[in-house]
């Protein structure tokens, strides 16, 4: 049986001068990894950013619909719907244990007592590989990036959302790094049933972990499919000239144009 977590239904969200996403539509499933994939600028982050209303100043929803598990009341950010952001330095206090900010997270969104708080948490940073009861008494200043990036992942996790959206979670991260974390995250998926939606412009990570795509540019989804079907028979022209330029061991990469200034002319 097919569950759909999220619904969006023709999308459009305007900032002070112009409109930025134009009649975006995608579901996705339980267990699904759903990518957004495009060049900075072309709406992704903005899309995943106004499905938990958080759409910075001057910027507005002014059409269409997001619906979290075919209802029609908003998700609880932290419980239904959690964010691992690019900037994972910022996503703890630094004047906080880390402990301290996971409990509060926990006491937020449930009514469990201060030793069942605290075993959720260990438990959680001991999925993703950390040592849960340093991590939890130390400070983000004490932790290296990839520890900080893989202990935003388990406070994603802590409260069992249905979706994740991952917006450039590994960005900032050197490869190995980045490698980690998304294999960490696709293990976590796999044992958690969640969904996630991937906000990317790294086609070989696209590649690999997710299960299906789209392509956005200036502001619109040119083309959606399964990742089998976009990369081996791509339709869209900015898709094709994506595609080309990843890079390769095997032959020098086409130079990828600036379709994004091309459309919008």
């Amino acid at each position: 049986m097919i569950v759909i977590v999220l619904e969006v239904k023709h999308l459009a969200i305007h900032n002070k001068t112009k409109q930025i996403v134009k009649d975006v539509s995608f579901t996705i499933e339980q267990g699904q990894w759903m990518a957004l994939v495009g060049e900075s600028g072309s709406g992704k982050s903005i899309t995943a950013a106004s499905i938990g209303g958080l759409l910075p100043s001057g910027v507005t929803l002014k059409g269409g619909s997001i619906i979290f598990k075919q209802k029609g009341e908003a998700p609880i950010l932290g419980k239904d719907i959690s964010y691992i952001f690019q900037d994972y330095r910022s996503a703890f206090t630094p004047f906080l244990t880390i402990g301290k900010q996971f409990d509060e997270t926990i006491r937020t969104h449930s009514k469990l007592a201060k030793k069942d708080r605290t075993a959720a948490i260990f438990q959680a940073l001991k999925a993703v590989n950390l040592p849960n009861e340093r991590v939890y008494k130390s400070y983000a200043s004490q932790l290296s990036g990839g520890q900080l990036q893989r202990a935003a992942i388990a406070l994603a996790l802590v409260m069992k959302p249905a979706l994740i959206i991952a917006d450039e979670p590994t960005t900032a991260l050197d490869s190995v790094s980045a490698a980690e974390v998304l294999q960490l995250l696709h293990k976590l998926k796999e044992a958690t049933g969640c969904a996630i939606l991937f906000i990317t412009h790294d086609l070989r990570h696209v590649r690999k972990y997710a299960d299906r795509a789209a392509i956005m540019l200036a502001g619109e989804i040119v083309e959606e499919n399964s990742i089998e079907s976009l990369f081996h028979a791509p339709h869209h022209f900015y898709t094709k000239k994506l595609f080309n330029a990843i890079p390769s061991l095997q032959k020098t990469p086409d130079r990828l144009l600036d379709m994004q200034k091309k459309v919008l002319i």
